[in-house]
């Protein structure tokens, strides 16, 4: 159930004497049912396999979109960043671990120094001989080597939990970047069947624009022999400049969208290989979209939201700690003497310290209770946004998925309809023939018939693209 799972994420352990109570988010404990439901109430079948098992190679099969999808995946600059941030969280991670573990370093020194005369150090210098018949020198001078070491004993876990919790945000951007495949894979793919339909659609405004041409020339023969007037001659002319117009307006959207799909793939304007006579004979892939419970494990955006969510309980943890002493043991051990040749004469020369702090904070307890606050707002804030992040994953497959249903039928509905307009314009253009219709008649069956075939072609790669959509959806791409 998801309210428990978010609920087991949020800390109930306050410190009462130096933070204060811990009052829990209404929307986190109330008695809401936040079951996620065990179906998508959808009228297509239900099957317990998912289609975002299926690798993205098998789930498309045109050669052109595969290898665009494969350029991108090597040289999109978005997932190159977020490849960047994965870096990062894997330093962030060595860093955490580093302070986990003791500090040892080596070192050596030299220096000079010459106490004042009537100072207890310099008055004891004076009186004693370091070896008889032998002064302390003046100045005297000091040359150390050794190594030393410090180590903050991780009493309360603090570090430990820190480390985790840096680990859980490399795990969180990796699944980032898995998102990023994602929604990158569903949008090439998107825009690479609309540009199969704009294609599919210049080449129907081009063959109207013959049948609308030739209509023009009929018209002027008809009006030369005083069977129609100039009037028509004019509102046919129009027609052929109406779609004409269309024509340009077609090809200015399929530069546009070469040219997004060229962005999406990290390379510069240049036509996209593809062939749009296949556009006709795709059909949308059927989905099984398996069910609910498996957005948990194939969604990155919801993986990475839980990652987040386990990072941020870490990070209260570490935030409570810092009310608690702290246990830092130092030392170190080397060789010093006060003339180079003497350096390494043992024992003399050896030397070695070992220390033991323990220190609690008095005085800025303030700052320490407003980190802790923080750190509790930000981890009920990853709370909500894990149950918005599921919340919305659900959605959309549901509107995807009605989405398909009714597509499915509004092209079949649309099929007679082009079917009928198409037997229409040709019984328009005899009937202008022999005299007994109206030219307006002809003109406003031929707009209707290519309006017609615009919505029928549009609705295909709405078709194509839920089919897409409802893949990202279910949290299918990313995987290699």
């Amino acid at each position: 159930m998801l309210r428990k799972r978010i609920y087991q994420y949020i800390s109930v352990a306050c410190l009462s004497l130096a933070v204060g109570s811990c009052k829990m988010p209404e929307l986190v404990v109330k008695d809401a049912n936040r079951r996620v439901p065990a179906s998508y109430n959808s009228a297509t079948a239900q099957d317990t396999a998912s289609a975002a098992q299926v690798r993205w190679r098998q789930f498309f099969t045109d050669p052109n979109l595969v290898a665009l999808i494969d350029t991108a995946l090597q040289h999109n600059q978005e997932l190159n960043i977020a490849l960047q941030e994965i870096q990062i969280s894997r330093n962030e991670v060595q860093i955490r671990k580093g302070e986990y573990l003791p500090f040892v370093g080596l070192g050596a020194n030299a220096e000079a120094e010459r106490p004042g005369r009537y100072t207890l150090q310099g008055a004891t210098e004076e009186a004693i001989n370091i070896k008889p018949e032998h002064r302390t020198p003046d100045p005297l001078p000091n040359y150390r080597v050794g190594a030393f070491a410090s180590w903050e004993v991780d009493i309360w876990h603090k570090l430990r939990n820190s480390r985790k919790s840096a680990a859980l945000r490399y795990l969180s951007s990796v699944e980032g970047r898995n998102f990023t495949i994602t929604n990158l894979i569903a949008e090439i793919a998107n825009s690479y069947f609309e540009l199969l339909a704009l294609d599919n659609q210049l080449a129907i405004v081009q063959q109207n624009i013959d049948i609308q041409t030739n209509a023009l020339e009929l018209v002027k023969l008809q009006k030369e022999s005083a069977r129609t007037t100039e009037l028509a001659v004019q509102r046919f002319e129009a027609q052929v400049h109406n779609t004409r117009s269309l024509q340009y307006g077609i090809q200015q959207r399929i530069i546009e969208t070469e040219n997004r799909i060229n962005f999406l793939t990290g390379r510069y304007p240049r036509p996209i290989v593809r062939n749009d006579a296949t556009f006709n004979d795709l059909v949308p892939t059927v989905i099984q979209t398996g069910v609910p419970s498996q957005l948990l494990q194939n969604r990155p955006d919801i993986r990475q939201a839980e990652q987040n969510l386990a990072a941020a309980k870490l990070d209260v943890q570490v935030a409570r700690a810092n009310f608690y002493p702290s246990l830092r043991i130092t030392g170190s051990v080397g060789f010093g003497a006060f003339k180079p040749g003497l350096l390494f004469s043992t024992p003399e020369s050896m030397l070695y310290n070992l220390a033991g702090e323990l220190v609690a904070p008095l005085v800025n307890r303030n700052g320490i209770k407003a980190v802790y606050g923080s750190a509790n707002a930000v981890q009920t804030q990853a709370a909500y946004n894990y149950e918005r992040t599921v919340l919305n994953a659900y959605v959309e497959v549901v509107n995807e998925l009605a989405n398909i249903s009714n597509l499915a039928q509004s092209y079949n509905e649309k099929a007679l309809e082009v079917q009928s307009l198409n037997q229409s314009v040709t019984i328009s253009n005899s009937l202008f023939r022999s005299a007994r219709a109206e030219y307006t008649e002809v003109l406003f069956t031929q707009r209707d018939a290519l309006e017609s075939k615009f919505d029928l072609i549009e609705t295909k790669m709405q078709q194509l693209n839920a089919t897409v959509n409802v893949y990202r959806a279910l949290g299918g791409g990313w995987q290699q």
